[in-house]
């Protein structure tokens, strides 16, 4: 179950988004990009809900709600890091092999 959570790529993301500190709504979907809002409130939730994140309301007008990492979220963080930016680093060699491999059973 954990590993399910976790495994989700806008999870890892948005994990990664935190682990410089508190952001809102807002800020966390405009640094992913290609997040719905949907999504992101269904995946935010479900990171409460698993204790890594921590969802704050300021009593401002308009009402204020910041997302941070809880303390175990915060143990997650590094493991989530290395593997987010190792695919960031990445991405276009998968592609490039995905492209090959796909290639030689087209033609094959």
């Amino acid at each position: 179950m954990v590993l399910n959570r976790i495994g989700d790529k806008w999870a890892l993301l948005i994990l990664d988004c935190l682990r410089d500190g508190s952001a809102r709504f807002s800020v966390i979907r405009r640094k992913i990009g290609g997040i719905s809002q949907k999504v992101l409130s269904q995946v935010l939730k479900n990171l409460e809900r698993d204790g890594l994140v921590l969802r704050t309301v300021h009593a401002t007008v308009p009402v204020a709600v910041e997302y941070s990492l809880t303390s175990l979220g915060e143990t997650l963080t590094q493991a989530v890091a290395s593997l987010t930016h190792w695919a960031e680093q990445h991405m276009e060699e998968v592609q490039e092999a995905q492209l090959r491999y796909d290639g030689k059973r087209i033609d094959g």
